[in-house]
């Protein structure tokens, strides 16, 4: 797959915004090798320690938009992780997180037992993650093994949450290691898949933008599956079958990073809940009219050409597709009240127009994370962004692009 082919690429049968060539289609049970080169694999560790990794995300343009199946949006793979370390133990599933959290599970003759939500807290990512590994290898003629499952979050720092993807990280992570540890080799493609069955059981309204960054790392156009499709394919509890399916509406597609233009990050020091966000959206009734529909497609065009300007190595045009990705999160704003622009996250902007680039706001805003892409030629500016950004109690984050995705360290 050459660098342009994300970009002009149309996505084949990929229904709603088939027309804007953003990812590279789900083939089914053939994964891409050209995304599987640099994504790590996994390999059978069955009953000795296992550790992998994943980065978190960046949304560089289609939030919002994503969420409806098949519509694309760009992401870049940032270079924190989280890790996850699987070790035997003598029963059971226990989990241990270095944020403080622990839940203890039952497991028998390789099936998760039943546990109540309180039971795993902020925890629930990871173990819905063991259940599915465990009816997978199950499928295979395997049992998940008893043991003890480690969580190292480097998307938080001192207890506080960056909106860095952490749940996407910490689930695709959690796959890869269990499966591991399972004597499960699974492809990325499969990883995915597993990773957003997890994602998907949980909230069915995410896009799995994060899922799809953690796993393959890079700057990529995504498309999100079809979630009720999935829903529909998953009821029965069959993992090993919806892996092998061709997902409607699924594509992941790798991009090259921007040779001309800069990406600088920043925090507002407010976390913020996406799905919260989400919500409101979906309370508003706004995602019904017309004019939510326009708001769609003009997404989408603008996520195609920042697709074309990333792959044609045009800085200026991508700066220019990122302010405008942020003028429609904007009008969304102004039209639902969403809350999606905070004080912090606007003054984020102002300073990045000031010095010459394009800011917004990265996921569903509200707080977090913003962005700015500065062009090459005014790289000067950086450091006087960084002040701005500081002077309005916006944290400069050093963030640099995670060239790989999730893959096993150790087993």
């Amino acid at each position: 797959m050459t660098a342009a082919d994300p970009a002009t690429a149309v996505a084949r049968g990929a229904g709603a915004g088939a027309g804007v060539g953003v990812g590279v289609p789900d083939a089914g049970a053939a994964p891409s090798p050209a995304l599987l080169a640099s994504a790590g694999t996994a390999s059978a560790g069955e009953g000795g320690l296992v550790v992998a990794r994943a980065p978190g995300k960046l949304f560089v343009a289609g939030e919002y938009a994503v969420l409806d199946a098949g519509r694309p949006a760009v992401l870049v793979a940032v270079d924190r992780y989280v890790s996850v370390a699987v070790t035997p133990a003598p029963s059971g599933v226990e989990i241990v997180s270095d944020l403080g959290a622990r839940a203890r599970l039952a497991l028998s003759a390789g099936v998760l037992g039943p546990y109540a939500p309180a039971q795993v807290a902020s925890l629930t990512h990871v173990a819905a993650a063991v259940g599915q590994v465990a009816a997978l290898a199950l499928e295979h003629g395997r049992r998940l093994p008893p043991c003890r499952v480690r969580v190292a979050s480097g998307l938080h720092e001192e207890g506080r949450k960056y909106g860095l993807g952490s749940s996407g990280a910490v689930t695709v992570a959690a796959v890869q290691a269990l499966a591991a540890f399972a004597g499960l080799d699974l492809g990325a493609w499969q990883r995915l898949k597993l990773a957003l069955v997890v994602t998907a059981g949980l909230d069915r309204r995410a896009s799995g933008g994060d899922v799809a960054a953690a796993t393959f790392g890079g700057w990529i156009g995504y498309r999100s599956p079809d979630r009720a499709w999935l829903a529909e394919r998953t009821a029965g509890g069959s993992p090993a079958r919806v892996l092998g399916q061709r997902w409607p509406h699924l594509a992941v597609g790798r991009l090259p990073a921007p040779r001309q233009a800069l990406l600088k990050v920043g925090w507002t020091g407010s976390p913020a809940a996406s799905s919260a966000m989400v919500a409101g959206l979906d309370a508003s009734g706004w995602r019904d009219s017309a004019e939510y529909r326009l708001f769609v497609a003009r997404t989408g065009e603008c996520v195609s050409a920042l697709a074309a300007a990333l792959a044609g190595g045009d800085g200026a045009a991508a700066v220019e597709q990122v302010a405008e990705a942020g003028r429609a999160l904007e009008r969304l704003d102004r039209r639902v009240g969403l809350g999606v622009f905070t004080p912090r996250l606007r003054a984020l902007v102002r300073a990045a127009r000031r010095a010459g680039g394009a800011g917004k706001p990265s996921g569903a805003g509200g707080g977090d994370c913003g962005i700015a892409l500065l062009p090459a030629a005014f790289k000067d500016r950086a450091e006087q962004l960084a002040e701005q950004w500081t002077a309005a109690g916006v944290l400069p984050l050093p963030l640099g692009t995670a060239a790989e995705g999730n893959r096993e360290c150790q087993s």
